[in-house]
Order: C-alpha cells, then structure tokens, then sequence
C-alpha cells in the first residue's frame, strides 16, 4: 500500500474536533438546547490541560466530566475551553485544549466521537514543522526579492496564534 503523505488520518481527527468545538461553542452562547448533554472524556496529563492537584490526583490519566445542569462560565476558543464544574461541593475550573480529548457523547441524540490524544501530539507536531518550512521558505525567498528592491510579508503576519 502507498504511504499517506496526506496523513488523512490527523486531517480527519482534527475535523471532528471541529464539530466539538462548534457545539461548545454555540453552547456557550445559547446554552444547552432541548434536553442534549455531553460526557468529554480527556487525557489529564495532556499539554495545556489546567485542574487542581486534587483532581489530578484523582483521575491521574483520564477523566470524563459531564456538561448538563450545573457547569458555568463556558469559554470556547480556536485551541481549547473552560468550564466551571462542582466536584463534592468544591467550586473548580478546568481548562482542556481539544488535542487532549479523548471522547465526546451526547446521550439524548446517540451521537458520540472518539479521539486518540497521541494523534493530536502529532498533529501540533507537524503543524510546528510546517510553520518552520514556510518560514524557511519565506525567509530564502525575502533575501533575493529584498535585493531586487521588493517589500517581502511573512506569512506569519496573518497566521492566527493559538
């Protein structure tokens, strides 16, 4: 079998964090409508994952919180989110970048995703060493426009930073 120089495989996990993404999102704004719920699984110990130490010892490698009646103050961003929880009557927050989950199930409609948080290490991974070719690419590039009297403007000016 050819190799997949498309690496199909991360393009399609990093789609369907999309789709959690754009449910969070909307959730954030207009709540939770009808009677949908989520139960997201996450790898705690995943780069950027923030909880207190209590709850990290806890649940050391994974956990699964459920987004229902009692969350607060849900914020979406492009690389992750944060939600207030009680945990035995102790007020937390919980920040989880999207590359650190590992499933989303949203019981009243069946619908469910799983995600493998090694896919998305490797993911950042290559997207880091994409940004460095085309810097790389950007900066050969400059030297000889800049001789010939040309005004050169990385990419790197219009990329959004996480």
């Amino acid at each position: 079998m050819a190799e997949d120089h498309m690496r199909y495989d991360i393009l399609a996990q990093e789609a369907l964090r999309g789709v959690v993404r754009k449910v969070l999102a909307e959730v954030s704004r207009t709540g939770l409508p009808g009677d949908h719920h989520f139960f997201i699984s996450f790898a705690t110990r995943a780069p950027g994952v923030r909880l207190s130490e209590e709850l990290l010892r806890q649940y050391d490698k994974e956990m699964t919180i459920v987004l229902q009646n009692q969350y607060w103050d849900l914020k979406v961003n492009e690389t992750g989110f944060e939600v207030g929880l009680s945990f035995n009557g102790q007020a937390e927050t919980l920040v989880i970048p999207f590359s650190a989950i590992k499933g989303f199930f949203d019981p009243s409609v069946q619908f469910g995703l799983q995600f493998d948080p090694a896919t998305a290490a490797r993911d950042d991974e290559a997207e880091e060493a994409r940004a460095d070719a085309e810097t790389e690419a950007a900066s050969g590039d400059a030297a000889p426009a800049e001789a010939a009297g040309e005004k050169v403007v990385s990419l790197d000016a219009f990329r959004k930073k996480p």
